[in-house]
């Protein structure tokens, strides 16, 4: 996850939406944030004392800057897995929403 403290806040303020682009296409993809999570990342951002142009997931192995997308897989898995989400109720949830 290669998004840098500056794709989402300007200073100490978490922005309502953001825009990135897509890695491999260079597309942009604007995405909002809501206020709880807005609270959650500016609380992240004190606590890991990050500047704007850190990476707001740093990898804790020295040889990357930033999470993979498989890193961030994992640390998603397991907080669905604490929160009692079963891999079956997310797939009929999915399946639930979709525009057919």
């Amino acid at each position: 996850m290669g998004l840098h403290v500056s794709d989402i806040a300007h200073g100490h303020a978490v922005m309502n939406r953001a825009i990135v682009l897509q890695q491999k296409t260079q597309r942009p993809v604007q995405f909002e944030i809501t206020e709880h999570t807005r609270e959650a990342l500016t609380a992240w951002i004190t606590h890991a004392k990050l500047k704007d142009d850190q990476f707001l997931f740093p990898s804790r192995k020295h040889a990357s800057p930033h999470l993979s997308i498989r890193q961030y897989a994992r640390v998603v898995e397991r907080w669905v897995i604490s929160i009692g989400v079963t891999r079956g109720s997310l797939l009929s949830m999915n399946i639930e929403n979709r525009d057919w």
